[in-house]
């Protein structure tokens, strides 16, 4: 039976898996989906066109997951992304 996520949720876990320096593990911590698991959301929640850009960046990129990641990579996001 697939979870059921606020709005707000949907939105935030769609924003992480988009961005590069979130990890896999990093959703999973937070709303419990896995890997596996969040693919198929994320297949239910976008375009089929969206959903294969999608698959296309995260396929092979390191820094999806943390066992993979560099040590100097300690943060999920990059310094110029919340501008103020």
């Amino acid at each position: 039976m697939p979870q059921t996520f606020s709005p707000a949720d949907t939105s935030r876990i769609i924003e992480m898996a988009w961005e590069d320096r979130t990890p896999f593990e990093a959703i999973e911590q937070l709303y419990g989906l896995n890997q596996h698991q969040l693919i198929k959301f994320m297949r239910r929640q976008l375009n089929a066109g969206s959903f294969r850009l999608w698959r296309a960046r995260t396929s092979g990129r390191v820094t999806k997951h943390a066992a993979l990641r560099s040590p100097e990579v300690n943060r999920g996001y990059c310094p110029g992304q919340y501008k103020r």
